[in-house]
């Protein structure tokens, strides 16, 4: 590939701006292991999905992302905005360095800097399913977008807020437990209707539900277990009418891999989710809080073409 044919976007804000730092070394590392590139950089929320849309334009086919989930999540939707009859062509290269990353945890993809560069050298392509969304953004705009990872609604959105308005200098696991035991205390449950694939259809009182194409969300919670990003379906987790000691003596599951085990937690499988609420109720798209309820979600099998280790 030439340097047309390879593009990296980077956002040097990710890591609570660590990437910036070290994309001097990452640099030369990319340049002497995948040889000539284009390079992007971000300069705010948002600017990785026109960077994409861009570079694509230029003749890209192998695009790198260098960030966290929110940064891969802007790169996905610039590929499948930009995509068309080249869907086929484009290849994602994802190099993690932000503060959750949680996607990795599911994907064969090192949180190693030099190892997931060699990985993306080795270039293993596989096909993953990708989520879309439609929904109302905060001054009541419908929208849509593209995810990979987890949407949640309720609980989650609130931690993103937090989270994303504070410092993340203690990284993924304590900024994201600290901002889920503020928001705890001052979240009040949530009363929804939620429909899937017209099958299922009922009244819930929610803490949290995640609908999952992989794993892991909130800096290593695993909400999902069975997830699977190449099956074609979501896994949905219904976090229900826990009272707050139930909570939070069953907080160590969503870490261990246990919560299907604990009383008033239901899950789902499903192709098309419906979510409404007569409350406000905000969304977690991976990592980031772009709306709220109502909102509507259908699976892509085979959407995304990306690298992985073998």
């Amino acid at each position: 590939m030439g340097s047309r044919d390879i593009s990296i976007i980077i956002n040097p804000n990710a890591g609570n701006g660590s990437t910036g730092k070290k994309w001097p070394k990452i640099k030369a590392l990319a340049r002497d292991r995948l040889g000539p590139f284009q390079e992007y950089i971000t300069a705010g929320p948002g600017h990785g999905k026109t960077l994409t849309i861009e570079a694509i334009a230029k003749g890209a086919r192998l695009v790198v992302c260098i960030g966290g989930d929110g940064t891969l999540n802007e790169v996905i939707n610039g590929i499948m905005e930009y995509g068309h009859d080249i869907q086929s062509e484009l290849v994602l290269g994802f190099v993690p360095d932000g503060t959750g990353c949680d996607f990795v945890r599911t994907v064969a993809i090192p949180r190693n800097v030099e190892q997931a560069i060699d990985v993306i050298a080795a270039h293993h392509v596989c096909s993953i399913d990708l989520g879309r969304l439609f929904f109302k953004d905060h001054t009541g705009r419908d929208c849509y977008r593209y995810f990979q990872n987890i949407t949640s609604l309720g609980l989650g959105g609130e931690v993103d807020q937090r989270v994303n308005n504070t410092t993340k200098f203690f990284g993924p696991f304590l900024s994201f437990i600290w901002a889920t035991l503020i928001s705890i205390f001052l979240y009040g449950k949530k009363k929804i209707h939620l429909k899937i694939d017209d099958v299922i259809e009922n009244e819930f009182t929610i803490w949290n539900v995640a609908v999952a194409n992989g794993q892991y969300f909130g800096g290593g919670m695993q909400i999902a277990p069975d997830a699977s990003i190449d099956d074609g379906l979501f896994d949905v987790t219904v976090v229900g009418d826990l009272s707050l000691p139930e909570v939070f003596l069953n907080l160590p599951k969503l870490y261990n891999g246990k919560i299907k085990s604990v009383d008033k937690v239901v899950t789902f499988t499903g192709k098309k989710i419906v979510a409404s609420s007569d409350q406000r109720v905000l969304l977690d798209v991976d990592g980031e809080q772009p709306g709220t309820l109502p909102v509507s979600l259908d699976i892509f099998p085979g959407a995304l073409n990306i690298i992985t280790a073998k």
